[in-house]
């Protein structure tokens, strides 16, 4: 047990650490898992009521939604004026351009470049960052939801010359199923330092913490891990391993198409197997934030670069192929 920047980590040992298998985990075994900090608030509750979105496309606006739905002051920014508008008309959150004076800010910004959706991007995080830095007050919280890879949220700690509390707080929205899998569902957080993360689980709220601070709060349930780079990682390596999970399924099909195997048939035959849980190819992977993501896992790497994802992405072509050489529909997908 340390003490660090005024408060107390908690560091399990190895014979401590309960593990639970990662092959095949139920909902409630995901909601129990215990995270590997544990945090106790030795620091004065941190006052939030004035809070920023910055950033109202897809995600940006659930997020400003239900942050106003909380009860707090919601205000909201976007490059596109129409966004705002939307924004405005939809879900009464207010428009603005000046950043100072809020207690919290949110980024729900895309990180793909403007004209080619599947390739990242986060430059206009950084832009984002530098005018914060020139606006806002000291001891504020800025919490990243966009999609970023690894060393990102440190850099923009940097832009931010320390005077701001920083945490990455990856989304697991899904367009889908909003109600289930929305704004409020368990999520992954990490602060650049660990005052960062007590601040951002002040905000989020802390259902898997002891003593947590009593205060107004999202009433999100997070699981805090232990340096920002975990969870920088999190939100790639996630959509990386759903791409490998379809690129599977379509390899599967393509394999039983060239050998008179009847696909439907195997597939339900191998997902008897309490371990093995086969998805079907449909139309391939579409959207742009699986693809997007799984670049940016593996750009995010510096001495290994991924042998089954690059493959995987070799399926996804040739799904694709089969399926257009046969007139067949290539849908995007709604997964983010």
């Amino acid at each position: 047990m340390t003490k660090i920047n005024g408060g107390t980590r908690y560091c399990p040992n190895k014979q401590e650490q309960t593990c639970i298998s990662t092959h095949h985990k139920s909902d409630s075994q995901r909601q129990s898992t215990k995270p590997y900090i544990q945090l106790e608030y030795d620091l004065t509750p941190y006052k939030f009521n004035k809070i920023l979105i910055i950033g109202l496309g897809q995600l940006g606006l659930p997020v400003a939604r239900y942050v106003k739905e909380r009860g707090f002051e919601v205000y909201g920014y976007d490059i596109n004026q129409k966004a705002m508008d939307v924004a405005e008309q939809t879900a009464a959150i207010k428009k603005t351009t000046n950043f100072a004076g809020f207690d919290a800010y949110i980024l729900c910004t895309s990180t793909h470049k403007p004209d080619d959706i599947f390739t990242p991007e986060i430059e206009g995080l950084f832009q984002i960052a530098n005018k914060i830095a020139k606006e806002a007050k000291s001891g504020a919280l800025v919490s990243i939801e966009s999609t970023v890879p690894k060393e990102t949220t440190r850099k923009v700690f940097e832009i931010l010359r320390h005077r701001l509390h920083v945490v990455h707080a990856p989304h697991r929205w899904y367009a889908l199923e909003e109600k289930t899998h929305g704004v409020n569902q368990l999520r992954v957080i990490g602060g650049v330092r660990d005052c960062c993360l007590k601040v951002g689980m002040q905000f989020y709220g802390a259902p898997l913490m002891t003593q947590s601070p009593s205060g107004k709060g999202l009433g999100i349930p997070m699981h805090p891990v232990s340096n920002i780079e975990v969870a920088e990682t999190t939100k790639v390596a996630e959509n990386a391993h759903r791409y490998l999970q379809i690129a599977f399924a379509e390899e599967l099909y393509l394999y039983c198409q060239a050998n008179n195997v009847n696909f439907p048939e195997l597939r339900d035959a191998l997902n008897t197997k309490w371990n093995v849980e086969i998805l079907e190819p449909r139309e391939g992977i579409g959207g742009h934030c699986l693809p997007k993501d799984t670049k940016m896992f593996l750009d995010s790497s510096k001495g290994i670069k991924s042998k089954i994802l690059t493959a995987a992405m070799n399926v996804d072509e040739d799904y694709s192929k089969y399926r257009i050489e046969r007139g067949q529909k290539v849908k995007s997908s709604s997964i983010v």
